[in-house]
């Protein structure tokens, strides 16, 4: 069942057996779960089914630097379907090294290994609809079909790894018939969670304070609490709910909002590979069951240990867009449209300085290489703007087998890159978020030392060459700062109270019936996406709640 919390009577109670914050891909994945199992599960949402720049507000806030960090309401979106209703789709799961304690990688160390997830990455892909679980490109294509570089071997550089692409999905509509449908489901809309109240102890909630953009309130009394609202509002609801602990629940030892980790990101290099175009295979591929994969260059792990590195993924890309000296309709026309490009991308097309002469040469660009601009037109009308199943992002023929790596590394976790609150309140009373995301100069050399056996690999293997300027690597990998949505590690999980905010089960420590679904439990950040891992942790901390509550298994299949 689905309703909006302005056509209850106001100052109404509701009881449930769990109460799941937000409606997400963390939330919609435990309802979808949980239900099925003899329970009675309230699924909070303080959006509806469309954007509402009212609720949209909410997530306003401060920045400690805006070339670092976008503004908190940007990436996020508080709706029905939370962030996946603009997420690009890009799907891979973390990797086994990623949940090591690394002794060059401090702070590291998952209390759960990557077997304890792996049952569930399979759910996950398939709920994302991201096809079968396989990441490994020689398992899901023919092995007669090329590398990323044709007869490219490396021992070390694997260019083998996938990643796959939702359609990109929206869980609230691709799910919301199933969820109205469910008698054991009720999604409650333009329900704001502005407090979480503990009992005088701090040991329990004993409700949750809900409240709409109309003036409607209402209580929440549930046996089970789960906050799935993100990694930058999960933090803010916990330090905001303080009148039993004055420094916010779970922070008894100042760990909440800190640790706050994205990815380091960015173009940089020159590849150059011989021959002929064909030698590359830098798209996108369809796999059997029609999922769009692309393949990246990785380290192996014992690579990654034996140079003291963390995680890190390159693609192949086009050259940098702002300078038309690439001559190519297509990246000129990106660049004249910047201005109509979603906030995430027409960004990186604001980059330096554009004058008029700047201009010029892109339009000349276009009028010069009309047929491919045509082509490439049809193509995104085709297969991207009509398609249910879009294509993922801009390829193009490259005439002169010349790229960027476009690179997506691991953050090392940082206790003063952090999540505070300020002074300034929103409409409900609720202290704003302010945001100071930092980065460590161990993030860049980790990238460095990486990028170096990268150079060595492809230069003597006789194939292509690669060059990258090593002076301007930090400008190259900090130009946009953080990178994307990616709002990870700020109530981390670990064994115990003083080193992390949650327990191996994402429980919150000394608090029995409050849980957390968001990659703010991430203890690190991979080189991956979070998506896919925030949905399994999701799907498996559903198999704990159900357990905790002798629910047993559902009686039908989510997907």
């Amino acid at each position: 069942m689905i309703s909006n919390l302005n056509n209850l009577p106001s100052g109404s109670t509701i009881e449930a057996d769990v109460c799941i914050v937000g409606a997400g891909a963390a939330g919609v994945s435990l309802a979808l779960s949980l239900s099925g199992r003899g329970l009675k599960i309230l699924l909070l949402e303080s959006g509806f089914e469309f954007a509402d720049d009212k609720t949209q507000d909410l997530y306003a806030g401060e920045v400690a630097d805006e070339k670092l960090h976008s503004p908190p309401d940007k990436y996020r979106q508080r709706r029905f379907g939370g962030s996946t209703t603009i997420w690009g789709g890009r799907c891979m799961p973390f990797d086994p090294i990623d949940f090591e304690q690394r002794e060059y990688v401090p702070h590291s160390g998952w209390p759960i290994s990557y077997q304890d997830l792996a049952p569930y990455y399979v759910t996950a892909n398939k709920l994302l609809e991201a096809g079968r679980y396989e990441y490994d490109a020689d398992q899901v294509f023919d092995q007669e079909q090329q590398a990323a570089i044709k007869g490219f071997k490396s021992d070390i550089l694997k260019t083998n790894n996938l990643e796959r692409f939702s359609c990109p999905t929206n869980v609230g509509d691709r799910y919301q018939h199933r969820l109205a449908l469910a008698k054991d489901v009720e999604v409650l809309l333009g329900a704001n969670c502005t407090a979480i109240r503990l009992a005088a102890a701090g040991e329990h909630v004993q409700q949750l304070d809900i409240q709409s953009l109309a003036g409607a309130k209402a209580t929440v009394v549930a046996k089970r609490v789960i906050l799935a609202t993100g990694g930058i509002e999960t933090t803010r609801l916990l330090l905001a709910s303080n009148d039993v602990c004055p420094n916010g629940i779970g922070n008894q030892h100042d760990l909440v909002g800190r640790y706050y980790q994205c990815h380091i990101a960015g173009n940089l290099g020159k590849l150059t590979v011989a021959g002929a175009t064909s030698n590359v295979r830098h798209g996108y591929e369809v796999s059997p069951e029609g999922i769009y994969c692309r393949r990246r260059f990785a380290l192996t792990a014992e690579t990654q240990r034996k140079i003291g590195a963390g995680n890190m993924v390159a693609r192949l890309h086009f050259p940098k867009i702002v300078d038309p000296s690439h001559k190519i309709g297509v990246l000129s026309g990106l660049f004249l449209a910047k201005n109509f490009i979603s906030y995430e991308y027409g960004k990186r097309l604001k980059d330096g300085q554009s004058s008029l002469g700047i201009y010029l040469k892109h339009f000349a660009n276009i009028i010069l290489d009309p047929v491919d601009t045509v082509k490439f037109l049809v193509h995104w009308v085709t297969k991207r703007t009509l398609a249910k199943r879009k294509f993922p992002s801009v390829i193009l023929n490259n005439k002169s087998n010349q790229f960027t790596f476009e690179i997506h590394g691991e953050q090392y976790p940082n206790p003063n890159s952090r999540i505070t609150l300020i002074d300034e309140k929103d409409v409900f009373g609720m202290r704003k978020v302010k945001v100071d995301w930092k980065y460590l100069p161990e993030d860049i050399e980790s990238i460095r030392r990486s990028l170096k056996l990268f150079v060595q690999e492809i230069n003597q293997s006789g194939l292509a060459t690669f060059e990258f300027n090593d002076e301007q690597l930090e400008e190259d990998l900090t130009r946009f700062g953080a990178y994307g949505g990616h709002h990870i590690g700020t109530t981390r999980m670990g064994n115990t109270p003083a080193t992390s905010v949650v327990d191996a089960n994402c429980k919150i420590h000394n608090v029995d019936n409050l849980y957390i679904a968001s990659a703010s439990v991430f203890p690190t950040s991979s080189q991956a996406n979070p998506t896919l891992t925030i949905v399994a942790m999701s799907l498996r901390l559903a198999d704990h709640i159900a357990d905790t509550l002798h629910a047993g298994k559902a009686s039908y299949s989510i997907i």
